[in-house]
């Protein structure tokens, strides 16, 4: 591949197709994979399986007994992403040290988005009785989500001219809100409505419950085969990565870690790029914690009146949160063009953290569908904002995968922390607490953008 500030012809070289940097159709191909994973986002870790894992409990308070301890629900939740996250953390930049050594990232991205397709459908078989392997199961989805996450937005500032990143970014995650939204209603039609899909509701005890757990678990299995469908379009049209003949050898796997070394060097010397990354870190550690836990939260914290209004509003919540993110990431986009990256994460930041103050103190079911539209308003706008601006940020260079695997890094760490936290203030005290602490996260985040320096400086 060639500098960025080559002319548009720049190639890559595919086995079956020829992509041009800056094209619509190698734009678009890229795109689609958010189309593709992220009903995982949606169905997964925002809605259906976290309304489905507290339904295994016959009340708030029963407790499960997993790895040896005894824990509240939302704390194993919490523990085992945080660990998730970890693991992935670990393995990004050793892997993608080995994808730029090889110069095939698209084999790795590939290998995540299956192992996470394997893991949603393993789903199905999720249950207290056998919670080891259940968890397996979810770690197996979350890690498959995060780590084709790491390939996949190492390819923007491949794929994409600076000019071209903001709008493409935020296409992508319009994409993923779309495509995720139109499989929810189809999984939430086999929720509400199982008869209608063949689902037996007799009078018995048993049948109830088959009728309300089977079309969930069914539901798992339509993410994974969504994911792993939809992603081949995007591995048809991108290009493997930057072609160098070289081979896997002994040393390769230490070559991530003196790459990602060498990205830590850099950095020091880019002043805007590292203190961006310092408040990415810190606030997207709060932002993904609470979009991880908010349907947790929404379920044990709000005053429902009966369990049936309960599932009612948690879904009407999230599809308000889909919807309205749409928008939210477009609106964004539009911002960021008028006024700037950072001023835009300025506010966008400012947003999130008087909503951190609002959920502490809301407690009926109309409180929580403001916060939901709320939510929605930001969540898009913060992810492909965030993710974009870190591309504009990078120095001319043909190693993004490495730059893109620090980025992964830092936003992994970021949630192992916030999910620590999260879960350590949840079992000692509540949820609720939980989500104000992410306030003073919101607010560092802030403070460390209004640092950033407007131009380029070494």
């Amino acid at each position: 591949m060639q500098q960025n500030h080559q002319p548009q012809t720049t190639n890559f070289r595919m086995a079956r197709v020829q992509a041009i940097k800056g094209s619509k159709k190698l734009l678009n191909a890229w795109a689609f994979y958010d189309w593709a994973n992220s009903v995982y986002t949606l169905t997964i870790a925002s809605s259906i399986f976290p309304i489905f894992y507290s339904a295994l409990f016959s009340s708030k308070d029963e407790l499960v007994h997993a790895f040896g301890y005894e824990m509240k629900p939302t704390v194993l939740i919490s523990i085992v992403t945080a660990f998730t996250f970890l693991t992935v953390a670990f393995l990004s930049p050793l892997l993608s040290g080995i994808a730029d050594y090889v110069g095939n990232k698209k084999m790795f991205m590939k290998f995540f988005c299956y192992v996470g397709s394997i893991g949603c459908i393993g789903l199905y078989w999720f249950s207290l009785e056998n919670i080891h392997w259940s968890i397996l199961f979810y770690f197996m989805g979350l890690i498959g989500y995060w780590g084709s996450l790491v390939f996949y937005n190492s390819y923007l500032p491949d794929i994409a001219f600076e000019h071209q990143q903001d709008s493409i970014s935020a296409k992508g995650f319009s994409l993923g809100y779309i495509g995720s939204v139109l499989l929810l209603i189809l999984n939430l039609a086999m929720v509400m409505m199982p008869e209608m899909f063949g689902f037996n509701i007799g009078e018995t005890e048993e049948s109830l419950n088959l009728a309300k757990f089977e079309p969930m678990k069914i539901s798992f299995i339509t993410v994974g085969i969504w994911w792993a469908l939809f992603s081949q379009y995007t591995f048809y049209v991108l290009p493997k990565g930057v072609s160098n003949g070289h081979k896997i050898t002994r040393n390769v796997v230490f070559n991530g870690l003196r790459e990602l070394r060498e990205v830590w060097r850099k950095l020091k010397l880019n002043l805007r790029l590292k203190r961006y990354l310092w408040a990415f870190f810190v606030f997207s550690m709060a932002v993904q914690t609470i979009m991880l836990m908010a349907v947790y939260f929404g379920e044990k914290e709000i005053n429902w009146a009966s369990d049936s209004e309960k599932t009612t509003g948690l879904i009407i919540s999230i599809l308000v949160i889909q919807l309205v993110a749409v928008i939210g990431a477009i609106i964004t986009s539009k911002i960021s063009d008028s006024i700037g990256n950072i001023k835009t994460l300025i506010g966008v930041n400012f947003i999130w953290l008087c909503l951190c103050f609002y959920a502490y103190f809301m407690q009926s079911p109309i409180q929580f569908y403001i916060a939901a539209g709320s939510v929605g308003l930001v969540m898009g706008g913060v992810q492909s904002l965030g993710r974009s601006t870190y591309s504009k940020f990078l120095p001319e260079t043909d190693d993004t995968t490495s730059y893109f695997s620090f980025y992964d890094v830092a936003e992994k760490i970021g949630i192992v922390i916030g999910m620590v936290i999260f879960a350590v203030v949840d079992q000692i005290s509540s949820m609720r607490h939980a989500i104000l602490f992410l306030f003073v996260f919101f607010l560092v985040g802030i403070i460390l953008l209004f640092r950033v320096p407007k131009e380029k400086t070494s």
